[in-house]
């Protein structure tokens, strides 16, 4: 019977090898060599040469589904999970869902050739530009990139809010936490359960923005940094804190997908989602912790209370009073000395919005005043009268002249 034969590349190469041994133009070994085959592959490929002809060289699941191909059910229906419910996933987020939603598990490159020939896929995003690569750090707590990530991150079902990001530059360990803006209250609020949960960082990495760099007087970050001992650093670009970039986008899409299957719209639901499920999930599939040496320092015996916090100065009045925020605060005797007036006392406003004075260090006691304190009215001295005793007692030279005469 004559019908068409399909052979590729490889396979020809093979039947000419083949047609040599035949012809004693070239040995068996010679031959395997040549074709990078061991010789018992070989002896096999000749005696399907010698009873299927031509047509034994050809791939036996030519035209026939691979035996390691998936059921087509299974592909029908990720198709059309894809175009019911996950239109905006990637290939690689959305086989992960598959398997914790669907329990159904395909391998992220054929999940790209299905939507691909299904017109659901259009390849990955456009090559951004070679920048020169920085190496990671050694070891955990060396350096810590952080970032704040405005976004829209309920989809319309809450208000905007910022992601504040910290990532590990050794490990890519992220700690996450949502906040109305990025502000100086809440980035301390980070900073702070980040220290108590990892501790401190022997350095910072963030950009130029107004909350943690300032050009003319350090910022209440900058200050909170260098008593704590943790060294700053300032990004000169975005490109320069790369890896937080980074992060940031991997977030824009994995993490307001992950909320909106929980329908979480709001920060505080959205922050319980991050410590209980989403920080365990994602450093399991991105954090590379195994064989590095940790460099974070205890927290124990540091007052963090008293250092993230927010600082002034204000100079003590003659009458143990000072101004804050148009407000009069009146010094009260306590266990602590009162200073001196004149003096400055050091004014601490914890991140629970409590007032706190302290002078050398010693917490003073305070009440706010309702009104302006009356200034007492200056006393003059009295005189004595010109026939005052104290007046016709001689003194001084008066009192030596008479005893010489």
């Amino acid at each position: 019977m004559i019908g068409t034969l399909t052979m590729n590349q490889k396979e020809r190469d093979r039947l000419k090898v083949l047609t040599q041994i035949q012809q004693n133009e070239l040995t068996v070994a010679l031959a395997a060599e040549n074709l990078q085959l061991s010789e018992r592959q070989l002896y096999r490929l000749l005696n399907r040469y010698h009873k299927h002809g031509d047509a034994g060289l050809v791939h036996r699941l030519r035209g026939r589904p691979s035996n390691r191909a998936y059921d087509e059910t299974e592909k029908i229906k990720a198709v059309r999970l894809y175009r019911e419910r996950y239109h905006d996933y990637g290939p690689t987020l959305f086989s992960e869902v598959l398997v914790d939603e669907h329990a159904l598990t395909v391998a992220p490159e054929t999940l790209r050739r299905w939507l691909m020939a299904a017109s659901l896929w259009a390849g990955s995003r456009r090559k951004r530009p070679h920048r020169r690569h920085r190496e990671r750090r050694t070891a955990i707590g060396s350096l810590v990139q952080f970032d704040g990530s405005p976004h829209d991150w309920f989809e319309g079902r809450g208000p905007d809010c910022t992601l504040l990001v910290a990532i590990d530059d050794a490990s890519n360990r992220v700690f996450l936490r949502f906040a109305e803006s990025e502000n100086t209250r809440e980035v301390f609020f980070a900073l702070r359960a980040y220290f108590e949960r990892f501790g401190l960082p022997r350095a910072f990495y963030t950009d130029r923005g107004g909350v943690f760099y300032g050009e003319d007087q350090p910022t209440e970050y900058q200050r909170a940094m260098k008593a704590l001992g943790v060294n700053t650093i300032f990004a000169h670009s975005p490109q320069a804190k790369g890896r937080v970039e980074r992060s940031n986008r991997t977030h824009q899409d994995r993490l307001i997908k992950a909320l909106r299957r929980h329908n979480i719209s709001h920060i505080a639901a959205a922050n319980r989602f991050l410590e209980q499920t989403y920080h365990a999930e994602h450093n399991r599939d991105f954090a590379q912790l195994d064989g590095l040496p940790d460099l974070h320092r205890s927290i124990d015996g540091i007052d963090l209370t008293n250092i993230l916090c927010f600082e002034t100065r204000r100079q003590v009045r003659n009458d143990y009073t000072i101004t804050l925020d148009a407000q009069y605060l009146q010094l009260e005797r306590g266990d602590a000395p009162l200073p001196p007036p004149k003096r400055e006392v050091l004014v601490r406003r914890w991140l629970d919005d409590s007032l706190h004075l302290f002078w050398n260090e010693h917490e003073l006691k305070y009440k706010i005043l309702s009104s302006k304190p009356i200034p007492q009215t200056a006393t003059t001295p009295r005189r004595p009268a010109a026939d005052h005793p104290w007046r016709r007692r001689p003194v001084g030279k008066g009192l030596r002249k008479s005893g010489a005469s």
